[in-house]
């Protein structure tokens, strides 16, 4: 008995420290000054009535509280405190200005155990400076270029897969078919392999692509705890990505690059530039010579990330863009005419010349991004302490940062009437008329920005062509107005986009 009793008072004395800290650690906000949310023991703000709630949730009802005086609101995850930016103007120093003290993500990666999340977007410090200044000749125009054919052809098998998908009554639910046409596009590009997922949806690719969104490896608390802790995680071997994925990829990149080299294969793509960077025959960005080999480990990281948000973001605006063409029928025949009209300008062929012509569709691809920005929040982490531009307040080194990409890009006195979906804000008569700069952060901006946009983007102007040209999209029954959102997801994404389809 006396021993339960000790036991007893142990246990009851330990929870008292722990919510001792816990509450002294909540108390960092009010301490200085800042506006906060209340946090819950020991939560802090991840929970809403009771239960986890969504980033979007968090960020939202943080913005709520903002003030003026002050260009930053606090939050906590758990007991640890972070910076939610509530000032676009703020927002510019953070990924502009004063970059050289925000340059890293703070991401968890854990290079030894789980090779491929030592990324470009996760890594840090001197890693990332050098792997940045490698990578940044990949994604040029002239790559673009050379390029473009091998989209095309896949966009066009696009155009053929959409009919074969319709049901009985002309419906289709589009997700997973453009999931399948950017899982096509991307193999090709990148990795040099015809996927042939358009064909079978089973396609080995494919069914990588959907276990990595639509069976995470982690849940989303385990998530935030490699965040909040990432040494700790790394001395438990915590992995984000699952031994399944790893060893697919790991296979298909060294078989594919064990061909290239034994058979002298060249080619002008993603794949080529990542030979060249293991074998230390690449150039500087800036021309002034070699700056060094990869590892076999370091290049499928890369081909890795740029698979994982090249399709999953792309699929997730195209159907976007469609759901929005589906709604507003004015703007989809204004967008047709545009392509026919292009079209005609370049002899009936969809030149890299003639997608670039194409203005207005480009003002569309924008409005959705951004309505629906892929990632609703950018994240940035001190370097160093950090004192706030006409304030007497400090954001402390090691402080987490993050601007509110989603609410910014819906604030009614940024964006008028935000719900209203109008690509007119974007045309050159318009644009940024009223707005501050900054204003639109659906790629980020700075030197961290998404270094892949313009691949993105081409693919998404492709694959709308090609379905524009064949097919007029209008609401069925099915159709879900407004959308719904999966949750605890890295990408925005909609629980299902149906479309009817009319062949014109």
């Amino acid at each position: 008995m006396g021993i339960l009793i000790w036991l007893a008072s142990v246990l009851v004395t330990l929870i008292s420290m722990i919510y001792l800290y816990f509450k002294s650690s909540f108390s960092y906000w009010k301490d200085r000054g800042v506006p906060y949310s209340e946090p819950t023991f020991p939560w802090g703000n991840i929970v809403q009535n009771g239960k986890i709630a969504t980033l979007k949730a968090i960020i939202g009802k943080l913005y709520t509280i903002r003030e003026t005086s002050i260009p930053f609101v606090g939050g906590y995850t758990f007991n640890k405190p972070f910076v939610l930016v509530s000032d676009l103007e703020f927002a510019k120093h953070v990924l502009i200005k004063d970059f050289n003290y925000f340059e890293d993500r703070g991401a968890y990666y854990n290079e030894r155990d789980d090779p491929l999340s030592a990324h470009l977007f996760a890594l840090d410090g001197p890693k990332w400076r050098v792997l940045r200044a490698k990578m940044t000749p990949t994604f040029t125009g002239g790559k673009m270029k050379f390029m473009f054919p091998t989209i095309r052809q896949v966009a066009e098998k696009l155009s053929g897969a959409l009919e074969s998908n319709l049901d009985n009554e002309n419906y289709l639910e589009v997700r997973d078919l453009l999931a399948r046409y950017f899982t096509d596009v991307i193999g090709t590009c990148i990795f040099g392999i015809e996927c042939n997922s358009l064909s079978n949806p089973d396609a080995e690719f494919r069914r990588v692509g959907r276990h990595l969104f639509e069976k995470p490896h982690l849940p989303p608390i385990l998530r935030a705890f490699t965040l909040i802790f990432p040494d700790l995680s790394r001395k438990l071997h915590i992995k984000v990505t699952s031994d399944f994925v790893s060893k697919f990829f790991m296979r298909i990149l060294r078989e594919t690059i064990e061909y290239r080299e034994s058979n002298n294969v060249r080619r002008n793509d993603f794949m080529d530039i990542l030979i060249q960077l293991k074998n230390g025959q690449d150039e500087g960005a800036d021309g002034s010579g070699r700056i060094g080999k990869l590892t076999f480990e370091q290049i499928a990281a890369q081909a890795f990330v740029f698979f994982l948000g090249g399709f999953e973001a792309s699929a997730a605006t195209m159907s976007f863009v469609l759901h929005e063409l589906m709604v507003n029928n004015d703007i989809q025949d204004k967008v047709r005419k545009e392509i026919f009209d292009v079209l005609e300008e370049h002899n009936g062929e969809t030149t890299y010349e003639a997608l670039n012509d194409m203005k207005y569709l480009d003002q569309v691809i924008t409005e959705t991004l951004r309505k629906y920005p892929p990632v609703i929040f950018l994240i940035r982490k001190a370097v160093k302490d950090y004192p706030v531009p006409k304030t007497n307040k400090i954001i402390e080194k090691g402080m987490s940062i993050f601007i509110p990409v989603e609410t910014f890009q819906h604030d009614p006195a940024i964006y008028p009437d935000p719900d209203v979906f109008d690509p007119d804000r974007f045309s050159s008569e318009t644009e940024g008329i009223g707005r501050p700069s900054d204003a639109f952060l659906a790629f980020g901006d700075g030197p961290r920005n998404c270094i892949g946009l313009r691949f993105g983007l081409l693919q998404v102007k492709m694959g709308l062509v090609a379905l524009l040209k064949h097919y007029r999209f209008i609401r069925c029954q099915k159709s879900q107005i407004p959308l719904q959102f999966t949750n605890f997801t890295p990408v925005l994404t909609p629980k299902g986009v149906w479309l009817g389809v009319q062949k014109i």
